[in-house]
């Protein structure tokens, strides 16, 4: 789903005037990220009794490729504080492994002292809910596949249509995903939008995720229940995909409009964090409703034909009729009609 050069972030980016997930402001206040964007790594050494211990634990900690420096901030209650300034920059991969570094070899740096060393501060931090949320987004996108795919087969009772709903939206998220990481990862524009390149938000690819999955399952719903409709009364696959792309149009096109200008709008803001935001759901929508919804769907299930509808005897007898349509209720309805219509043609 990650567009090719895209990264997930290992920390506030410098000069970004926020950090990706957690604030700069906030973590200059909690004595974690030293001013001018110079990022800071807090070590809490347990079991210190004695300042030369911090010191010992410190002298170790800055002889660590990667460390500019390592100094005790306080020790209180058994345990120090212990400030290290990494040479790199907070966006910097090397950043990210002296954080693994220094948490897989915390026995041997705090050898011959007795102290447990753990590592924590803002950018560690920020490291840490970047990796849980990259291990989640697979699973989290499965689980979406599926219900999208549970979902659409049970209102058109078809394997095809969920296939190409799926496609549509991984395309869309796709688009959308190539689109932010250009702008605001690689520069695109960035004097026009006025941003600073930096990396791309830790939570923007599950948030994104969740808002296009309702969104282009609205849309699909919108454009192909007509289409299925009309084939119904006709069964014309192709006359289908014209007259009902063509009855549902006015509605995509309005519900599109209308979440993309409150996306547009929030763009306006100077936060960066909402403009990431705000374009990336804007491109998704737009490109969603008018190139997937109203260009690709349409012409897929033209070409497609009668084959779109098709599904095995055993997958319909699984498949449960929800009748969204109300085909059967109008044959009810009409039933009475046409026995009315017999009864006086025999007599």
């Amino acid at each position: 789903m990650r567009p090719r050069g895209a990264r997930l972030p290992r920390g506030p980016a410098p000069g970004s005037g926020r950090t990706t997930c957690t604030n700069d402001r906030t973590g200059r206040l909690l004595g974690n990220v030293p001013p001018h964007g110079q990022v800071s790594l807090t070590v809490v050494a347990e079991n210190v009794t004695e300042p030369a211990q911090a010191q010992a634990v410190s002298a170790a900690l800055g002889k660590v490729d990667g460390v500019a420096s390592a100094v005790p901030a306080a020790v209180v209650n058994d345990i120090a504080l212990i400030s290290v300034v990494p040479t790199t920059g907070p966006g910097d991969s090397a950043t990210s492994d002296l954080v693994h570094h220094i948490r897989d070899d915390r026995t041997t740096l705090a050898a011959g002292t007795g102290a447990t060393l753990l590592v924590g501060g803002a950018t560690a931090t920020n490291i840490d809910i970047a990796s849980k949320l990259a291990d989640a987004l697979p699973v989290f996108l499965t689980v979406v596949v599926g219900l999208a795919f549970v979902l659409l087969t049970f209102a058109f009772r078809t394997i095809l249509v969920p296939l190409k709903s799926i496609a549509g939206f991984l395309l869309s998220a796709g688009a959308a995903f190539g689109a932010q990481v250009a702008v605001f990862q690689w520069g695109w524009f960035k004097d026009t939008l006025g941003i600073t390149p930096t990396q791309t938000l830790c939570f923007l690819p599950i948030m994104l995720l969740v808002i296009m999955f309702g969104l282009s399952s609205d849309y699909e719903i919108f454009v192909v229940s007509r289409i299925k409709e009309h084939y119904a009364k006709h069964g014309d696959a192709r006359a289908a995909a014209v007259a009902g792309t063509g009855l549902s149009a006015r509605v995509v096109t309005a519900a599109a409009l209308i979440m993309a200008s409150i996306f547009i709008a929030v763009m306006f803001e100077d936060d960066p964090i909402i403009k990431a935001i705000g374009f990336s759901f804007a491109i998704g929508v737009l490109i969603d409703a008018f190139v997937v919804r109203l260009m690709l769907v349409p012409a897929v299930m033209a070409i497609a034909g009668k084959k779109i509808w098709y599904h095995p005897e055993w997958y319909g007898r699984l498949i449960p009729d929800p009748d969204i349509e109300g085909e059967k209720l109008e044959e009810r309805l009409d039933q009475p009609e046409r026995d009315d219509q017999l009864v006086r043609a025999e007599a």
